[in-house]
């Protein structure tokens, strides 16, 4: 296998893993979000510090060194990424996958408002025709519904944030994540020991403790993934395949759990993809030719 169907294999795991992650997290609907961003946490910290001793080996100490000021930015960027885990767990548990949804398909767009805000990037004509269809599909739908898609919105942007911060700071992806999650740990046992209600003592129980034990694999093993695509990749295709993980979500919304497609969700989903492929068609012809 070529180091490109490696990267292509990964990509895939990863972004179906996310797509299909909203399955998993329905099966712990009786736990509050906050609960399960605590284990989330938790043992995510564990499983990235078991995956860090394999691969870094000898060099693992040497590996996790940072500075006080990277810490600084890691522990925003870790509360950043978690408010965004929070946000999505209790979206999927209050039957909003589709929010979900439709949050990481805007994502991409403010990514691109990020980098003109704070970057400074220049955007394309085509850029400003995509952006401005999708901020006008997400209005329309604010109205059709009678209030902003808040969980949409604060998914997209928590998340662009994360990236914005996260490409400011010179540490390796998954050293980031470790110390992103070790610096909220202490706060996630303290939440679980002295705040955290407790979890009913139902037949489900024990189920409902292994699901949360194996929440920090769900954390883990897709951001392997992601980091050996991004790796293996141009960042063009990566770009096409994250679509993927919000698609199914899509999906299962729809057609698995049968939540409400309205009118305004259709224009608004419709307005967003159309934005997307906007911004993709110009990089896709210049892979093509590159192929």
């Amino acid at each position: 296998m070529t180091d490109h169907q490696k990267g292509i294999a990964a990509g895939l795991f990863c972004f179906i893993f996310w797509g299909i992650a909203p399955i998993y997290f329905k099966l712990l609907a009786d736990v509050p979000a906050l609960v399960i961003i605590a284990h989330r946490i938790i043992w995510g910290v564990l499983f990235l510090f078991l995956f860090l001793i394999i691969r870094e080996r000898s060099q693992l100490f040497k590996s996790l060194k940072i500075t006080y000021k990277q810490m600084a930015v890691l522990l925003l960027s870790g509360t950043l990424v978690a408010s965004n885990w929070l946000m999505f767990v209790w979206a999927v548990n209050h039957d909003q996958i589709l929010a979900t949804s439709l949050g990481y398909f805007i994502n991409p767009l403010v990514n691109i408002l990020m980098g003109v805000l704070f970057l400074k990037e220049k955007l394309s004509n085509t850029q400003k025709v995509a952006v401005l269809i999708a901020a006008s599909a997400t209005v329309f739908l604010g109205i059709y519904i009678g209030q902003p898609p808040w969980i949409s919105l604060f998914l997209a942007f928590s998340f662009g944030l994360y990236g914005l911060v996260r490409k400011q700071l010179d540490v390796r992806p998954l050293i980031g994540l470790f110390w992103e999650t070790l610096l909220l740990i202490a706060p996630a046992i303290i939440y679980l020991i002295m705040f955290a209600p407790q979890l009913k003592s139902t037949s489900n129980i024990t189920t409902e403790y292994w699901l949360l034990f194996v929440s920090g694999l769900v954390t883990v093993l897709p951001l392997i993934g992601f980091n050996l695509a991004a790796k293996k990749l141009q960042l063009t295709i990566l770009g096409f395949l994250q679509y993927i993980a919000p698609t199914i979500s899509f999906f299962i919304a729809v057609f698995f759990y049968s939540e409400v497609f309205t009118l305004g969700h259709k224009v608004a989903f419709g307005g967003i993809w159309f934005a997307l492929i906007m911004i993709s068609w110009a990089p896709f012809k210049n892979l093509m030719k590159i192929k």
